[in-house]
């Protein structure tokens, strides 16, 4: 039985009808993702929602459309011994936006290395 669970918010962004997604450079291993990330004690789900998709794109008119449901994942068969407990929310992007381009997230929240983005 897994020992932690640990909580993590999902933004799946809309722009003009397209989900917006992404690549790690340099780590294709990663695959293509959404922006999410771990929910900080005492921070509601729907704010982690709104910050991890400006940390990990940049964008700043995105609006929050609609809380889509939760589910818990148990990792345990990828070598982590917890429960990923995810919220997953549908924001909109109001604002044009280039078909593609990078971000940097200077300053992640857990306090890593800087990370590159090529959103598209």
């Amino acid at each position: 039985m897994p020992n932690q669970t640990v909580d993590k918010a999902v933004a799946y962004i809309t722009c003009d009808g397209k989900l917006l997604v992404f690549d790690h450079p340099g780590i294709p291993e990663t695959g293509t993702q959404v922006p999410a990330g771990a929910i900080a004690p005492g921070e509601p789900p729907a704010e982690a929602a709104m910050r991890e998709a400006f940390e990990e794109t940049g964008l700043t008119s995105l609006v929050m459309r609609r809380f889509l449901g939760e589910r818990a994942f148990d990792i345990a068969p990828f070598g982590r011994d917890e429960i990923y407990h995810r919220y997953f929310f549908h924001l909109e992007y109001e604002d044009d936006s280039p078909d593609r381009w990078r971000h940097f997230e200077e300053q992640p929240y857990d306090g890593g290395e800087p990370v590159e983005f090529e959103l598209y």
